[in-house]
C-alpha cells in the first residue's frame, strides 16, 4: 500500500502541475513570496498543493483510486461510510470528500450483501390458529394506486381463512379505520 500511495502522490503532483488554475495559484504564491495562504490553510510543499496539511486531489479518477486504495484493503475492511471518510480525509482533501466516499460505500456490493441488521430479530414464529368455522378468522388488505373509476381508487380484499372465500370491496385510499369497519 505504501508504494501505491507514493505512486499516487507523484501522479497527483503531475495532475496539479497540468491543471491551469492550480498552476496559476501556485505561481501567484511564489511570485508574492508567500509560502502559505489564509493562516496556513493552503500551502505548497515539494511541488504538491496542500490544504490544511492534506494533499489536494483535483481529478475525479485519482479521487476514486484513492477511495479504492483505502477501502478495498484489509485495513479498510469495508468499515462503512464514516470510517472510510475519516481514513481518506487523514491525508487527502477535495470538495465533497465525505459525500463521494458515501456514494462509493453505498455502491459496494460486498457491503450491501453483508450489511448489519439494525432491527431486533423476530421471536419464534407462532402458527396461525386453525379456524373451526367459516368467517371466524379473516385477513384484510388493500390494493391501492389504481386508476380512479366511479370515485374509487382502491379495493379492500377480505378473505376467510377457513374457506378461502374472498370479498372485494371498492373504496378509496383515504379510508379511515372507522370507514374500514363500516365497509365490512
Amino acid at each position: 500500500m505504501m508504494m501505491q500511495e507514493e505512486d499516487l502522490r507523484e501522479r497527483i503532483k503531475k495532475v496539479q502541475e497540468g491543471n491551469e488554475k492550480i498552476v496559476k495559484a501556485v505561481e501567484e504564491l511564489k511570485r508574492v513570496g508567500i509560502k502559505a495562504l489564509k493562516d496556513e490553510e493552503w500551502k505548497v510543499e515539494d511541488g504538491i498543493v496542500l490544504k490544511e496539511g492534506r494533499i489536494y486531489v483535483p481529478e475525479e479518477d485519482l479521487r476514486r483510486e484513492i477511495i479504492q486504495l483505502h477501502y478495498d484493503t484489509p485495513i479498510g475492511e469495508h468499515g462503512g461510510r464514516w470510517k472510510m471518510a475519516e481514513l481518506v480525509a487523514r491525508n487527502y482533501w477535495w470538495l465533497g470528500v465525505t459525500k463521494e466516499v458515501g456514494r462509493y460505500v453505498d455502491g459496494c456490493n460486498v457491503c450491501q450483501r453483508y450489511k448489519n441488521q439494525s432491527e431486533v430479530p423476530a421471536g419464534k414464529l407462532m402458527p396461525n390458529a386453525i379456524p373451526e368455522k367459516p368467517w371466524s378468522y379473516i385477513s384484510a388488505d388493500f390494493i391501492t394506486k389504481l386508476p380512479l373509476v366511479q370515485g374509487y381508487d382502491a379495493i379492500l380484499v377480505v378473505c376467510d381463512c377457513f374457506s378461502k372465500m374472498a370479498h372485494f370491496i371498492a373504496t378509496t385510499e383515504r379510508t379511515s379505520a372507522e370507514g374500514l369497519a363500516k365497509l365490512f
